[in-house]
Parts: C-alpha cells; sequence; structure tokens
C-alpha cells in the first residue's frame, strides 16, 4: 500500500482514481499529475514502481497543496470571516446556510434535527 501525504492510497484502483483519495485532489488535478510524469491512467498503483510513487509524491508535495495544509487553510478562512463579522462570517457562526439558500423548509444539513416547538398546537 502506497503511502501519499499521509494517506494510503487503496493498490487496487487505477492511479487517477487512487490520487482522488488525498483530500485536495479532484479528477483534473489527478490527471494533471499523472499527465506530468507521463504515467498512464490507466496503470493500477501496485503496478507502479517505488521510483514512480516517490515522484508521485515529490510532485505534490512542490505543486499542491493538500491534506491537513488545505484543511488549516480552509478553517483559517471561515475563522477569518467569522472575526470580520462579515455576513457569510455571522452565517458560519450562527450555523446557517452561507450561500443563499432558503431556511424556511429546507437547510437540515446545515441547520441540524429539526427542534420541537413547546405549545404549538392547532
Amino acid at each position: 500500500m502506497a503511502r501519499i501525504a499521509g494517506v494510503n492510497i487503496p493498490t487496487n484502483k487505477r492511479v487517477v482514481i487512487a490520487l482522488q483519495y488525498i483530500h485536495g485532489i479532484g479528477p483534473a488535478k489527478a490527471k494533471q499529475i499523472t499527465e506530468a510524469l507521463s504515467i498512464v491512467p490507466e496503470r493500477r498503483v501496485q503496478d507502479l514502481t517505488d521510483s514512480e510513487v516517490l515522484q508521485i509524491r515529490e510532485t505534490i508535495d512542490a505543486t499542491h497543496t493538500v491534506e491537513g495544509d488545505l484543511r488549516r487553510q480552509t478553517a483559517m478562512n471561515i475563522k477569518r470571516l467569522m472575526d470580520l463579522a462579515c455576513y457569510r462570517g455571522l452565517r458560519h457562526r450562527k450555523g446557517l446556510p452561507v450561500r443563499g439558500q432558503r431556511t424556511h423548509t429546507n437547510a437540515r444539513t446545515r441547520k441540524g434535527k429539526s427542534k420541537a416547538i413547546a405549545g404549538k398546537k392547532k
């Protein structure tokens, strides 16, 4: 099992798919990495040599922000918005949708499980 950027990459999957297990690498970046290193995307991770895995690891470290650094950067951006007390920061602080979605009926993912209202009878 190859370990890249602190993530165990599944060995029986294709290289392009396996690279997407790393937080911050999607389909486009995975394809870009394999093309830059001239690795055939259809190859499996178990068929890669140690030098190719090392090349992938070095390329990701040099050119992409992934895993812990990316999560930290995202958290700092949200914290900055909250400290500024701008509209988006207030929405983050209250746990409500940030990008203008309606909250009257939907938004259960952000708001959490619905709470019963005491004394509301017909």
